[in-house]
């Protein structure tokens, strides 16, 4: 059973993984997450916490989330139920593409996944109301190494309005105070080289 579809992205490391679905008339299966396959497409990672999270609202902003130094994460994500932006942000000062992105749909029905490895930041917006998203990450969170960027820094300058037409420079957006404040990527300790 198994194997997974890789498709690579402009930054290395950050790729779209595509599993394989059965189905028939009764519904669908899928394996979420098989290690001899993640390995054999040479993404060998060892997740070791699952997270779940739920947004009410479409349009609801989290990110750019990051955790520096020892506690850097690397994380498999997708969405189990609604669709999301999903984006990564290249965060290795000295890398040909810092401070690029890429961003990939996520939903329930296409059932893509994006593999954000350390060194980078996360982020994503919804598309629609009830959202689960779900990650594996391969270290444990540590809030004291908890980092943030601004989801608008010009320096980054992600198109959300491009997915996102109510986007209007943030100002319909759901947001935490975290996320509203947080530093711009000049000015945010990430401590993430090339």
């Amino acid at each position: 059973m198994g194997k997974i579809n890789v498709i690579e992205t402009s930054l290395d490391g950050v790729v779209i993984v595509e599993p394989t679905v059965f189905g028939d008339h009764r519904g669908w299966f899928y394996e979420a997450y098989s290690e001899r396959d993640y390995k054999a497409a040479g993404l060998a990672y060892s997740f070791i916490q699952d997270n779940r999270s739920f947004s009410a609202t479409n349009g609801t902003l989290r990110g750019i989330h990051f955790q520096r130094g020892e506690a850097a994460q690397a994380k498999l994500v997708w969405a189990a139920q609604g669709e999301v932006l999903d984006v990564a942000v290249d965060l290795r000062v000295g890398s040909p593409t810092y401070l690029k992105w890429e961003a990939v749909v996520l939903t329930a029905e296409n059932k893509r996944q994006f593999m954000v490895p350390r060194g980078f930041g996360h982020a994503f917006l919804t598309l629609t109301d009830d959202v689960e998203f779900c990650y594996k990450t391969d270290g444990f969170y540590d809030a004291a190494a908890d980092g943030c960027i601004r989801f608008d820094d010009p320096a980054i300058g992600v198109d959300w309005g491009a997915y996102f037409p109510a986007y209007d420079g943030g100002a319909g957006l759901t947001l935490s105070d975290k996320d509203r404040s947080a530093p711009l990527a000049a000015d945010a300790d990430t401590r993430f080289f090339y």
